[in-house]
């Protein structure tokens, strides 16, 4: 892997998630099924399919801004919304460079979980994909190697799905579905795990 972020970087991170996303998506509507409208997997995959398909520029800013762009494209949901929007967060961060490095990881992590926030009207602590990136940013906070980076962030996406998954859901349509949501996992959280295992490979 590049010793720093490059637009390379993130076509090769796109061409993986496209891989796992397309692969794990019956599990991904399965999960949702229980709790929603049953298409999260869908919606995973034809964001990440549609942004294997766009020109990404030299400069890692427009790059992400055009990842965004084919997450809202292809998956109008809540759930692509948000992706959309951490990416944007990331476009805004990262534009006019063409490197960043890998130690700006959890600062990215972490202006994406607030830009999710005031996205989704959503708070910490009610069991959603929001309380996954943030257990990312803090967990990366600090490294600067990509091993290191994607074994803290397995072990925060394990961690976290374990602490929360005896919970009622607090946010978005699952909350309709509080006390059925207790012992299952949170479908937006399960799809960021599925992301970072294809990443962290």
């Amino acid at each position: 892997m590049s010793a720093v972020l490059t637009t390379a970087s993130l076509r090769s991170a796109v061409a993986l998630l496209v891989t796992a996303a397309e692969a794990k998506a019956p599990i991904l509507n399965a999960a949702d099924g229980k709790l929603g409208d049953g298409d999260l997997g869908i919606t995973v995959s034809e964001g990440w399919r549609e942004a294997s398909h766009r020109d990404l520029p030299p400069d890692v800013g427009m790059a992400f801004l055009a990842l965004a762009k084919a997450f809202q494209a292809a998956s109008p949901s809540s759930f692509g919304t948000l992706m959309a929007t951490a990416l944007m967060s990331a476009a805004g961060v990262c534009k006019g460079r063409t490197e960043v490095p890998w130690s700006e990881t959890s600062a990215l992590l972490g202006k994406a979980r607030d830009a999710m926030m005031a996205r989704g009207k959503g708070e910490l602590g009610q069991k959603s994909v929001l309380d996954m990136v943030d257990a990312l940013s803090t967990a990366t906070a600090g490294l600067t190697e990509p091993k290191a980076l994607a074994d803290a962030a397995l072990a925060a996406a394990a961690r976290t799905l374990g602490l929360f998954r005896d919970r009622p859901n607090g946010l978005g349509r699952a909350r309709m579905f509080a006390e059925k949501s207790i012992g299952l996992d949170d479908p937006g959280m399960l799809a960021a795990k599925v992301m970072i295992e294809a990443l962290a490979a």
